[in-house]
């Protein structure tokens, strides 16, 4: 018992002194510019990450963002808003932003038109 206890106040401790820079003070990632979505053939598909890619899911693509990073995805014309998970990468010299799941691209309202026009704003937690 009394090692738990020790265990616990110790954990405490190094956590209070380890820990990172909070998360709401970190540089939180905003931009604007195209974004497109997955055509069907790469459904099944490894990502850069490692995951299967599901256009079910909501997921995107981005040239920078760790994975695993939340962003807000805002379509500009017409205020549509969807929130995915960064598991894969759009090659460095792309002119688009952001390459979305076909899933976050319905709910978007972009699917008929193929590529538009988005902010992209990293989620932080508080």
């Amino acid at each position: 018992m009394l090692f738990l206890v020790l265990f616990f106040i110790v954990n405490q401790v190094l956590a209070a002194f380890l820990l990172p820079i909070p998360l709401c003070a970190q540089k939180q990632y905003k931009a604007t510019g195209k974004a497109s979505y997955y055509a069907d053939k790469f459904n099944h598909r490894r990502t850069t990450s490692g995951e299967l890619f599901s256009n079910d899911s909501l997921t995107a693509a981005h040239k920078t963002l760790r994975f695993g990073t939340l962003v807000k995805v805002t379509n500009l014309l017409n205020d549509s808003v969807v929130i995915v998970r960064i598991n894969d990468r759009l090659p460095k010299k792309s002119s688009r932003i952001i390459d979305l799941s076909k899933a976050a691209a319905r709910k978007l309202n972009f699917i008929k038109r193929g590529i538009t026009q988005v902010s992209v704003e990293e989620v932080i937690k508080h």
